[in-house]
């Protein structure tokens, strides 16, 4: 069970398409898509274009529908002709080098953070991104739900940063920083921000941000007229990168994460 948000309640059932059949005693049934996208294989929307593409069967017969209903594990479910296992719940804190980009593949060949994560972690999926100049705490699990959980911006889980920009940040543009400002239809802003040091050369920042919305803060402070040159996430709701060195990772039993998640927001 995961925490409700802080501010609202809503429904956070899922929609249902159409009415599945009965499966068998001890099997779920579910569509194709979402089976790969629950067990961490892919993103639903990469499941699909497999699916469409005639890389998955079930028991041995080549499906193009990711709607199509499977009992789950009754049935074989192979991606290139290998069998798909139901895995245990995983949930793993890593520490994102700077210049790896959050993806399972590159298109232009630049490494991701699979080319550093070890082969055991490779079926796990990011939770949310960080951009590839962005470095510090990213988590990685197989659990779609908690991560739906987690990077829904309407449950306000918080993220924060250490942010060096150029320029000597006022309290005003602080204070402008926390009340937004609209770019390219985005209402842009930090929950909270606290300013460590600063010099007419350079100011280090302390950011807070409720939502996930994309190279927010870069977009932001450029809108105030300061340049971010390093940007480092801390802490993800009530997981810290803590001495995570560059490219280390630490793995936290899922249950102990949703304990921690749900203490963060009683």
């Amino acid at each position: 069970m995961f925490p409700r948000s802080p501010s609202r309640r809503r429904d956070t059932s899922a929609p249902v398409r159409h009415t599945a059949p009965a499966g068998s005693a001890g099997t779920k049934r579910v569509t194709l898509d979402r089976l790969l996208s629950k067990l961490g294989i892919a993103s639903r929307s990469q499941a699909q274009e497999w699916i469409k593409a005639g890389r998955v069967r079930i028991n041995q017969r080549v499906v193009r529908s990711p709607d199509t209903w499977v009992d789950w594990p009754g049935d074989v479910v192979s991606l290139d002709q290998q069998p798909l296992q139901a895995s245990a719940p995983r949930f793993i804190l890593f520490h994102k080098p700077k210049g790896l980009i959050t993806t399972r593949q590159d298109e232009k060949g630049r490494r991701t953070i699979f080319d550093v994560l070890p082969p055991e972690l490779h079926s796990l999926h990011a939770v949310g991104r960080l951009d590839q100049a962005t470095s510090g705490l990213l988590l990685l699990t197989n659990d779609t739900a908690f991560s739906s959980f987690l990077t829904d911006p309407e449950h306000h889980v918080p993220r924060r940063y250490l942010v060096t920009v150029r320029g000597e940040v006022s309290e005003e543009t602080g204070q402008a920083a926390i009340e937004g400002i609209q770019d390219e239809g985005e209402h842009l802003h930090c929950s909270t921000l606290t300013i460590q040091k600063r010099s007419g050369r350079e100011s280090h920042l302390e950011v807070t941000l409720t939502e996930g919305k994309n190279r927010e803060i870069r977009r932001l402070f450029k809108a105030l007229g300061h340049e971010v040159t390093r940007l480092r996430r801390i802490q993800y709701g009530p997981f810290a990168l803590g001495d995570l060195p560059p490219g280390g990772w630490s793995e936290l039993p899922i249950e102990t994460a949703k304990k921690l998640l749900n203490e963060g927001f009683s």
